[in-house]
């Protein structure tokens, strides 16, 4: 029994191992393996509580505020506020269950949140990508193009019609975590800049 134990526990770690490789390909000045170990270090944080502002611009909307975002493994309460244009949002979750509200318009629900914000503010962002990006990593189930800075971490990412480049990092707990962020999809521009990273561990 205790050797199956082992077994099965080996095969899990693998396969974390193999989610963390993804299917990338690799560009830059960094070093690939001093990537894959600071990809492997980064991938351990599964709570974050992040401050900071956010630039947006959409066909329909276009403005700035600020940024809260709490994750607690599969949950997280990302909130928006100030003049963009439709007024604070608050978009609170786990899988399957995803709920936004928006100032003076109304509490909406769906099992997606990308459905959810394209629907209620025309907003067309790959929600499930950003728990990887902001974390200055490439989502794992999808391919990528990955340019590395001199640290080795990421300077762009190249994902599902996204590119994202990575401007400046902050040292926080041991973890190089990005600090100036900008995205650029097909009609939707973010610009991201964490002034508070606090990133945690819960699943040890």
């Amino acid at each position: 029994m205790r050797r199956h134990l082992v077994v099965f526990s080996l095969i899990t770690l693998l396969a974390g191992c193999a989610g963390l490789t993804g299917r990338e390909a690799i560009e830059g000045h960094g070093d690939a393996q001093q990537w894959k170990a600071h990809k492997a270090q980064v991938s351990t944080l599964d709570a974050w509580q992040i401050s900071g502002k956010v630039g947006i611009r959409a066909p329909r909307d276009s403005g700035s505020g600020t940024l809260f975002w709490l994750q607690r493994q599969d949950y997280y309460d990302i909130r928006l506020s100030g003049p963009l244009g439709r007024g604070a949002a608050r978009l609170t979750g786990r899988p399957g269950a995803i709920v936004l509200e928006v100032a003076n318009q109304g509490r909406y629900e769906a099992e997606s949140p990308e459905s959810l914000l394209e629907e209620q503010l025309g907003w067309r962002l790959p929600v499930s990508h950003l728990l990887w990006w902001v974390r200055g990593l490439p989502a794992p189930d999808s391919k990528s193009k990955v340019t590395l800075d001199g640290a080795s971490r990421l300077a762009r990412l190249q994902q599902d019609g996204w590119d994202i480049e990575y401007l400046s990092y902050a040292n926080q707990n041991g973890y190089s975590l990005p600090e100036r962020i900008k995205l650029r999809g097909e009609d939707l521009d973010v610009t991201l800049v964490i002034k508070d990273w606090q990133p945690r561990q819960l699943g040890q």
